[in-house]
C-alpha cells in the first residue's frame, strides 16, 4: 500500500514518524509524498496547545472526502491517546494509535476495518533516529516524572520509559558513520533519563556516547526540567564541557513567581532555578541558556507577571519561548479560574518585547568577533546556517557548502541570530 504520513508537534513525534516509516517499509509498503496518491493516511498528532488541536481537527475534516473513497485514515500520536473521543466525533471511521503503539502501525494499515490501539507500553527495544540532512534527532526516553497542572502530554505519554544506553549508542554510532554531524538528544525531559533504569542517568549516557563513538560530530542536549536536573547538575556540567558537546542548555522556567510555580505543580522555586543557571554559567562561561515561559496561567496576577519580567531581566536568557496558556482538557489547570484572552495577549506582547530586547543585547556582543561554526543546514532562502560552539545560529555569506567546520566573522545580528562572512577553516 502507499502510505502518506503527516506529522505535527515536537521532535519526539517526528522521531515516531521515522519509526513508523521504517516499520511500514520493512513490511513492503511504500511511503507516499502526496496525500492524493495514498491508500492510507496517517496523521501523527500533537495536542499540547489548543491552536494545534484546532489545526488538526480542521485537517481531519478536510480529509473526510478522501476517506469517503475507501482511503484508510489513521490518527496517531498524543491527541489520539489523550482525546480519542474528540477525534472519533470528527472522523468516526479513523483508526487510533497511541504513541506507545507506533511499532504496530502496520496493523492499522493492513487491517480491513477500524483498529484501536491505545493501551500498552512503548517498545524500547527498537529505535530510529530522525535524520534530516546532516542532523539527526535521537529520542532517549518517553514520558517524564512531572505532574504539571497545565500539561496534557502527561496523559498521552504518561510513564517514563528510557531507551537502553547501549541501544542509543548503537543508533548514534550508525548515524555518525553515515555522515551525521549534529546529534540532537530529545525527550519530554532529558534530565529524567535513566531514572527507570539501573545505574545510568543523562550524564552517564553522554559519557558513553563521547567515549564509544568516534567522529567529527556535536551533541545538543534537549529540554531538561529543573527539578530533574538539580540532583545531577555537577555531573551534567562536566559532560557539557566535552569538546563533542554544544555548550547549550534548555531549562524551562515557566514563571518567575513561586506562587504560580506552585499552581503549575512545578517542583522548584525561582531561587533554585536561578542558582542552577548561575552555577552553569560560572563553570561554562560561553554557555547559551534557553528557557520557556507560560503567560496567563490560571492564578497569575499582575504582580506574578511582573516577577516573571524581573526574572528575565535578572537572568538574561539567550533564547526564550513564550506561550500563552491555553486550556487543555483533563488537566487540573482547566478547572481553575481563567485569565481573559485580552490580558494574556497584552502580557504576551509585553514579554516578547523584553525577550527581543534581551536577545538583541546579548547577540550584539558577538559583533566583530570571530566565531567557530559547524555548518549543517540552510536557511529558507538557501544561505548556509552554522552553529557556534554554544549553538547560536549564524547565517553565512561567502560559502556555498554545508557539512563543513570553520570560522565566520560576525558582522550583523538580530535578537534571534548572528550573520557574518566565511573566513575558512584556518585563520591567522
Amino acid at each position: 500500500m502507499k502510505v502518506y504520513i503527516e506529522t505535527y508537534g515536537c521532535a519526539l513525534n517526528n522521531a515516531d514518524t521515522a519509526l513508523m516509516k521504517r516499520v511500514l517499509v520493512s513490511r513492503g509498503h511504500e511511503i507516499s509524498s502526496h496525500v492524493n496518491d495514498a491508500d492510507a493516511i496517517v496523521i501523527n498528532t500533537c495536542t499540547v496547545r489548543l491552536d494545534t488541536e484546532q489545526r488538526i481537527v480542521k485537517r481531519l475534516n478536510q480529509l473526510k472526502t478522501l476517506v469517503g473513497r475507501k482511503v484508510k485514515l489513521i490518527v496517531a500520536g498524543c491527541m489520539a491517546a489523550a482525546q480519542p473521543y474528540t477525534i472519533s466525533k470528527v472522523v468516526p471511521e479513523a483508526s487510533l494509535i497511541s504513541p506507545q503503539n507506533v511499532m504496530k502501525i502496520h496493523e492499522a494499515v493492513e487491517a480491513p476495518g477500524r483498529v484501536i490501539l491505545l493501551r500498552g507500553e512503548r517498545d524500547v527495544t527498537q529505535l530510529s533516529p530522525l535524520i534530516e540532512g546532516l542532523a539527526a534527532t535521537v529520542p532517549i526516553a518517553e514520558g517524564c516524572l512531572g505532574d504539571c497542572a497545565f500539561c496534557i502530554t502527561k496523559i498521552a505519554r504518561r510513564r517514563l520509559k528510557s531507551y537502553s544506553p547501549d541501544l542509543i549508542v548503537r543508533v548514534v554510532e550508525e548515524a555518525v558513520s553515515n555522515g551525521v554531524l549534529e546529534l540532537d538528544l530529545t525527550a519530554q525531559d532529558t534530565a529524567s533519563y535513566g531514572v527507570d533504569l539501573s545505574n545510568v542517568r543523562l550524564h552517564n549516557l553522554l559519557e558513553m556516547i563521547t567515549e564509544r563513538v568516534k567522529g567529527d560530530y556535536m551533541i545538543r542536549v534537549g529540554m531538561a526540567n529543573p527539578d530533574s536536573l538539580m540532583p545531577i547538575l555537577d555531573e551534567f556540567i562536566e559532560v557539557v564541557k566535552h569538546p563533542n558537546t554544544f555548550k547549550y542548555v534548555h531549562i524551562p522556567l515557566q514563571s518567575g513567581s513561586d506562587k504560580v510555580l506552585r499552581l503549575m505543580r512545578r517542583r522548584y522555586t525561582y531561587d533554585q532555578y536561578r542558582s542552577m543557571v548561575l552555577e552553569i554559567r560560572r563553570k561554562i562561561p560561553e554557555v547559551q541558556v534557553a528557557t520557556d515561559i507560560i503567560v496567563g496561567h490560571p492564578g497569575e496576577d499582575q504582580e506574578d507577571f511582573e516577577l516573571t519580567l524581573k526574572a528575565l531581566e535578572d537572568l538574561m536568557p539567550d533564547k526564550v519561548h513564550v506561550a500563552q496558556y491555553t486550556i487543555r482538557p483533563r488537566t487540573e489547570a482547566a478547572s481553575m479560574d481563567q485569565i481573559s484572552d485580552s490580558v494574556k495577549k497584552c502580557r504576551s506582547l509585553e514579554i516578547n518585547k523584553l525577550v527581543d530586547k534581551i536577545g538583541t543585547a546579548i547577540n550584539s556582543t558577538y559583533e566583530g568577533s570571530k566565531a567557530w561554526v559547524l555548518v549543517t543546514g540552510r536557511s529558507f532562502r538557501g544561505s548556509p546556517i552554522g552553529r557556534t560552539i554554544n549553538y547560536k545560529p549564524v547565517v553565512i555569506r561567502g560559502l556555498d557548502a554545508v557539512g563543513v567546520k570553520g570560522y565566520v566573522r560576525i558582522k550583523e545580528y538580530t535578537f534571534y541570530d548572528l550573520r557574518g562572512d566565511w573566513l575558512g577553516v584556518r585563520t591567522s
